[in-house]
């Protein structure tokens, strides 16, 4: 009888439960927030029409790459704020745009390696701030009517112009500078100036360049006056590369460039 109780007694009682195994606690990736792009076209003298073709080209160029911020406001040039991007692209501004204060914080930008990409009339900007005449390689003086004209490409390795020919003929407007500027940056191409009216600089006439500048990067083109540029297959390539020079992109970081269509919004 007692060998049946104690057997009834087991039998009724329930074992306790096994605690459950501790479960992994799952990984969180932190999210990276994508590089960024400034666009600035400001203007405080002549406005090209442009403007927003150049803008719609480079999203379409470069937004799988990139967050693209693209604004006239120049309160965007604080130290704080510069910072957050690996390239600041003067898109046709002109005139005095920067207070002092601003122009503080682009400098500080720059010589903390910060990457600037100037188009067209970027060289027509804050002609009474030497510092920046400098960064952008060289100031506008004049141009003659919009033309023909062939531009001759120096260098064919560099980003910009390694997919361009040689001989490469555009119709643009052509800037004359106030100075040649190859002694103080490395010209990419140049103009035939026996192919323009109007815009002579005794043989030597520089139309892209870039330059390592302050502990920064500095890019420009004189290309860009028209609508039109922003539709063309090479313009659009060098524009490309040298924003993409300008931003420290390494060739094997990038993805394929997707098909243009700058007319698209």
């Amino acid at each position: 009888m007692f060998v049946a109780a104690a057997l009834t007694n087991c039998a009724g009682q329930t074992a306790p439960a096994k605690p459950a195994a501790a479960q992994p606690k799952p990984q969180v990736t932190p999210v990276q927030e994508r590089p960024r792009l400034l666009v600035f076209s400001k203007t405080a003298g002549f406005r090209h029409q442009s403007i927003p073709d150049g803008i719609k080209a480079i999203r379409a160029l470069l937004s799988d790459r990139y967050e693209i911020d693209a604004t006239e406001d120049a309160a965007v040039f604080s130290a704080d704020n510069l910072k957050r991007y690996r390239a600041l692209v003067f898109m046709s501004t002109t005139g005095d745009i920067l207070n002092d204060a601003q122009q503080a914080a682009l400098e500080g930008y720059i010589h903390a390696g910060g990457g600037y990409a100037g188009v067209h009339s970027a060289a027509d900007t804050e002609h009474t701030w030497p510092w920046y005449g400098e960064l952008v390689g060289a100031y506008f003086k004049t141009h003659p009517a919009i033309q023909d004209a062939m531009v001759r490409v120096e260098d064919q390795t560099h980003r910009s112009t390694r997919m361009l020919p040689a001989q490469w003929p555009r119709h643009d407007e052509w800037y004359v500078y106030t100075s040649n500027p190859r002694s103080r940056v490395k010209v990419l191409a140049n103009l035939d100036d026996s192919t323009i009216t109007g815009a002579n600089m005794d043989g030597d006439h520089p139309i892209a360049w870039y330059h390592e500048f302050q502990g920064g990067r500095a890019w420009y083109t004189g290309g860009g006056h028209t609508s039109e540029s922003y539709a063309e297959p090479l313009f659009l390539k060098h524009i490309e590369g040298g924003i993409l020079w300008a931003a420290g992109a390494s060739d094997d970081a990038v993805a394929p460039t997707k098909k243009v269509d700058a007319k698209q919004p």
